[in-house]
């Protein structure tokens, strides 16, 4: 049976597809990934999967991120000038206020 095998440099980090292991268990898949991919590199832990438990979407298979215009989720959609004139604005009152309480 084949194994892959995924492993983390350190915590946090992303399990990385790093080869595959040939076990006829799962106890002997653990301790044959140990060996052969957790002592070359520093390693923080190792996942070890059955190839055929390992299942695929791709583009065939599905359309990703869907067909809802979601335009409103980038800043590059909207029209800053009104918000930037309005902070101006805003600013200035701002300081006009400053400048007016110094004086009294």
């Amino acid at each position: 049976m084949i194994w892959e095998v995924f492993r983390q440099n350190q915590a946090g980090d992303y399990h990385t597809h790093c080869g595959n292991v040939h076990a006829p268990d799962r106890e002997m898949a653990l301790l044959f990934a140990e060996v052969q991919h957790g002592r070359r590199k520093p390693t923080n832990s190792l996942w070890v999967v059955p190839q055929d438990e390992i299942g695929e979407v791709d583009t065939e298979d599905a359309k990703f991120g869907g067909t809802t215009n979601k335009s409103y989720r980038f800043a590059r959609t909207y029209n800053v000038e009104p918000a930037a004139e309005e902070v101006e604005a805003s600013e200035k009152e701002l300081n006009e206020a400053e400048r007016k309480r110094g004086e009294a």
